[in-house]
């Protein structure tokens, strides 16, 4: 399975180890800006273990997904928030020897 969309169907599930196996040890996530907000694997795990519990009924649905190259760019949906609001994202995933190297979230 793809690495983006394996680590799709584990936040959804709300995952820590498979939706972890999906990135690279040195995996960066970005903002709209293209700055780092995150850097490496445990600050990841760190970050998205408080997530997960924070907000355990936040699902992610995929509106529409591109795939170029090492690339995968999703449109998301995100619903289930304790105050009741949505988000819409847009998802940049570059991968790099099969996992999600990097992360630029719109």
């Amino acid at each position: 399975m793809h690495p983006v969309e394996a680590q799709l169907i584990a936040y959804n599930a709300r995952e820590d180890e498979p939706f972890m196996r999906c990135f690279t040890r040195d995996v960066r996530i970005l903002n709209g800006r293209g700055e780092v907000v995150l850097e490496g694997w445990d600050a990841m795990r760190v970050r998205y273990a408080e997530a997960f519990a924070k907000e355990p009924d936040v699902r992610c649905a995929l509106l529409h997904r591109i795939h170029h190259g090492d690339f995968v760019v999703d449109h998301e949906h995100l619903t289930g928030y304790r105050d009741g609001t949505e988000k819409h994202a847009v998802a940049i995933y570059c991968v790099r020897d099969g996992l999600i190297a990097q992360v630029q979230f719109l």
